[in-house]
């Protein structure tokens, strides 16, 4: 069984962005799997270890950053929804997924 979580740092504020809507989709059918809003610290956890929700195959998590940047830099954001696209291997026992963000730019990558 595979868990996955994300963490998103604001860099630009030089901390965690809270409240940050947070959706898991498997990428084929685009069907959603699963849905979380970050915390204080900027993480959420999107499906837990011993859950039997991810399998083999691409998903797509999608940050919901135009809301939050939206209500705190220009409108409109320059950044929307940031949709990343990844693969799963079931063998992986858990994936973690760090946003680090700005309203410019993001860039994220497979955490521990």
């Amino acid at each position: 069984m595979t868990g996955l979580t994300t963490h998103i740092l604001d860099t630009a504020k030089g901390c965690p962005a809270p409240g940050i809507t947070v959706r898991l989709y498997e990428a084929a059918a685009h069907q959603p799997l699963a849905e979380a809003v970050t915390d204080a610290n900027g993480r959420a956890l999107l499906v837990a270890d011993d859950a039997d929700i991810l399998r083999a195959g691409v998903y797509e998590l999608t940050f919901a950053m135009g809301t939050y940047f939206g209500n705190n830099e220009a409108e409109p954001a320059f950044l929307g929804d940031i949709v990343l696209r990844f693969g799963i291997d079931p063998a992986q026992s858990h994936y973690h997924i760090p946003l680090l963000v700005s309203p410019w730019s993001y860039t994220t990558y497979r955490g521990s």
